[in-house]
């Protein structure tokens, strides 16, 4: 990433551990663009999170970044309101120094971006008009009510919104860009092609709107939908209750098969990019294949419990980055690994 500077590299490193080895596998000629991409786009997501913030403050701080990513704002973005006064101490709950220092640095990440071929920054403007678009409508749609409420997204419909404004408009901009830096002159079905790259995003969100279930529904937020919540008995407060398990698991299990179509799109997604594309195919495989194994052990454990997260292990993380960059040079081994983790 040489565009981007030491510091603001240990802040992606800090923010998303995950997510920086994707970044550092990738090939140099879209590493720092999509290294920017996501500091900017941890901005923010730490703007709108920031949760003992009044919900009208938070609106016009997005919207105030927003405009100075796109470059319609001049000056800089005044974060005082989160930093001094709201912030708690690092190691406090809720406290986060490398989210502190990145809206600190935001200036520093803007000037960056303004380096970049016109291009490159057009589309990195349009993936960060998207995903605050739908930061600020999930303040609205959650946060404007009484303390304490639950609000549910209505429909599938707008579940499947939601999640491309926050992801499946990623693997767009992954798309658009790899595409033309990387191997431009590769013959493909473009259209196919730019979809699976979508779903591809999409299905990494439902994953997180799956595992996390208990947490947002703390939060007063459901993302499952109300209307299929209803067809199956249930409200969204029931949720809320553990016992409730054997009665949410069938629509749960409707919901991982969705999930889990998605990310069939995201492997489709993977063998489509060219062979020769070492970098990119593991870029592209690490996230999908952790996120089908979330998915399995989502299958045999308890979701409702709060106390209980899901998540995949560091050393079977390590085992799929390990057996992926092995079975690199052998297609059938290299295409058996969904199944191997899927399981």
């Amino acid at each position: 990433m040489s565009r981007v500077p030491p510091d603001l590299q240990r802040l992606l490193r800090e923010t998303s551990r995950s997510f920086y080895l994707t970044v550092r596998v990738l090939p140099r000629s879209v590493r720092s663009q999509i290294g920017l991409a996501y500091l900017l786009a941890r901005a923010t997501d730490t703007v709108a999170d920031t949760g003992w913030v009044p919900v009208d403050v938070r609106l016009r701080t997005l919207a105030d970044l927003r405009d100075r990513i796109l470059g319609t704002r001049s000056q800089p973005v005044d974060f005082s309101g989160l930093i001094v006064e709201a912030m708690p101490p690092a190691g406090a709950a809720g406290g986060n120094d490398a989210e502190r220092v990145l809206l600190l640095k935001l200036e520093e990440a803007v000037r960056i971006l303004e380096t970049y071929s016109e291009e490159d920054r057009r589309l990195i403007r349009t993936v960060l008009e998207v995903i605050t678009g739908g930061q600020e409508l999930d303040l609205r749609r959650f946060e404007t009510g009484a303390t304490g409420s639950l609000r549910a997204l209505a429909s599938e419909a707008e579940l499947d919104d939601y999640a491309y404004r926050v992801a499946g408009c990623v693997g767009e901009f992954w798309t658009r860009l790899t595409r033309r830096r990387v191997f431009p002159d590769a013959i493909l079905d473009d259209a196919a092609f730019l979809e699976d790259g979508i779903r591809f995003g999409k299905g990494l969100q439902w994953v997180n709107i799956l595992r996390d279930l208990p947490r947002d529904l703390a939060a007063g937020r459901c993302y499952i939908p109300a209307d299929q919540l209803e067809a199956n008995g249930l409200a969204p407060a029931d949720l809320r209750d553990p016992s409730n398990e054997a009665r949410f698991r069938p629509l749960y299990g409707q919901l991982l098969d969705r999930a889990e179509e998605h990310l069939r799109a995201g492997w489709r997604y993977t063998q489509t990019v060219p062979r020769g594309q070492f970098r990119l195919r593991l870029a592209c495989a690490w996230p999908v294949l952790i996120g089908v194994r979330t998915l399995s052990k989502l299958r045999r454990e308890p979701v409702l419990n709060p106390a209980h997260r899901v998540k995949v292990s560091r050393a079977e993380v390590r085992r799929i980055l390990a057996g992926s960059v092995l079975r690199l040079s052998f297609p059938g081994a290299w295409e058996r690994q969904w199944t191997v983790w899927s399981r």
